[in-house]
């Protein structure tokens, strides 16, 4: 078994990266090479900006080649408790602004022709419980009747053709997608240089200093300076700027991936292919890879951390998660395990914006794969003084008490969460 992301080891490495020291002056310096750096970068190349991107690992190295794979339409939330905290135009606006960027993606996809195995799959939110399926079924028909009529309400008779595991009903988002991630930021990456922007692989920001209108960076490997900044590191902000570490909580989030599966086995477990998730509080999600191998992850443990032994014991406790879900595969062989952090905020909607001098997106909150690549554009658009097309524009971010970037809570979180799945219906 290897203790590294499938999707890193299974696509092209990336051979643009600038060479020598970090020097010189930008119009725009961009801090972190996932989706949303990566893609404001190419539309702020594309519009002839001399742009410069910081990563401090390698592209794709953080959320963007950690993920599940999926490119899922709708919200991290119900549909009817985003419109009940937000209001329904806001909700609306979100939920749009998700369906957009799947189609983004695809025309990005084709436009720069990279080979990412994008697929319109289809998402299933399935019912766990039975009364699980009665809150589905609520949350569908006001989403059905008020924002996406591309949807459907499958009964369990119907989820027979769909997967080989007991669930009671689901929800079809049919504009969900999936895709090779590491393809695709390999993919990115290489449009973006070929536009003109200048790509750092290792080349940490260890410090910022702006005084007016000139931000200066200094990097493990240099020093330059921007007229503009964005910050898109997401769960891997660094204390430099603090005002986004106060808000961020970092979670840790863990997949890992069968040997491929034979026909017969598809067959018996995952005959749609769709992307899924269940409907668990700390539950599940998984997809079929391009090359057939289940792709399984989940919150298995509440960690603000991710190394190699934190990720091999919580492949052990995925194992069993994938052998209670999937009993036919009880025995399977896993060759990948691998974890990630995720960018959460305290109410699971992301943010985007501008404070202080700073350009900021992130705070995904775990459906950053398809929103990441949208709001870098749309951040672009407004740092060329385009029409500002921000979705999330004024949603106000308070920083949580007490909280310096360090989630000394999440175990207790944890416990909450697991006992509210043991003992409750919702």
């Amino acid at each position: 078994m290897k203790l590294v992301s499938y999707w890193h080891d299974t696509a092209p490495v990336f051979a643009g990266a600038a060479q020598g020291p970090v020097e010189g002056h930008y119009d725009a310096a961009i801090v972190g090479g996932g989706f949303t750096g990566l893609a404001a970068a190419r539309q702020l190349a594309k519009a002839g900006v001399k742009v410069v991107v910081l990563e401090a690992e390698c592209v794709g190295w953080g959320a963007s080649g950690r993920n599940g794979g999926h490119l899922n339409n709708g919200l991290a939330h119900s549909y009817l408790s985003a419109k009940a905290e937000l209001g329904k135009e806001r909700a609306i606006a979100i939920y749009r602004a998700l369906d957009d960027s799947v189609d983004t993606i695809e025309a990005l996809v084709a436009e720069e022709g990279i080979d990412c195995n994008f697929r319109r799959a289809g998402k299933l939110k399935l019912a766990s419980k039975p009364q699980h399926f009665d809150s589905i079924a609520r949350n569908f028909e006001a989403i059905h009747a008020e924002v996406d009529p591309d949807t459907a309400l499958l009964s369990a008779a119907d989820l027979k053709s769909e997967i080989g595991s007991p669930f009671h009903g689901a929800m079809l988002s049919k504009k969900s997608a999936m895709m090779h991630m590491g393809r695709y930021v390999a993919g990115l990456a290489t449009s973006a240089a070929r536009h003109g922007a200048v790509i750092h692989e290792n080349a940490a920001v260890t410090d910022h200093k702006q005084a007016g209108k000139r931000h200066e960076l200094t990097t493990s490997r240099g020093r330059i300076s921007a007229d503009a900044v964005l910050v898109a590191t997401g769960a891997y902000t660094t204390p430099n700027f603090g005002y986004f570490r106060r808000r961020i909580i970092s979670v840790g989030s863990f997949i890992i991936a069968t040997r491929p599966l034979s026909d017969a086995e598809i067959t018996a477990t995952m005959p749609g292919n769709r992307t899924c998730v269940n409907s668990m509080n700390i539950g599940n999600y998984f997809r079929l890879s391009p090359d057939n191998r289940l792709i399984f992850g989940g919150r298995a443990r509440f960690s603000a951390t991710s190394d190699q032994r934190s990720d091999a014991r919580s492949g052990q406790i995925l194992r069993a998660s994938l052998a209670a879900i999937f009993r036919q595969l009880a025995k399977v062989e896993i060759d990948y395990c691998w974890g990630g952090l995720v960018d959460m905020t305290k109410d699971r909607f992301p943010r985007a914006g501008y404070h202080d001098g700073v350009w900021y997106a992130m705070g995904y909150s775990g459906h950053g794969a398809q929103l990441s690549t949208q709001l870098g554009m749309i951040l672009a658009d407004a740092m060329l003084g385009r029409e500002d097309r921000n979705p999330l524009k004024g949603l106000e971010w308070p920083a949580i008490p007490g909280y310096s970037g360090k989630p000394w809570f999440l175990p207790m979180v944890g416990l909450y969460y697991k006992a509210l799945d043991r003992i409750s219906d919702h």
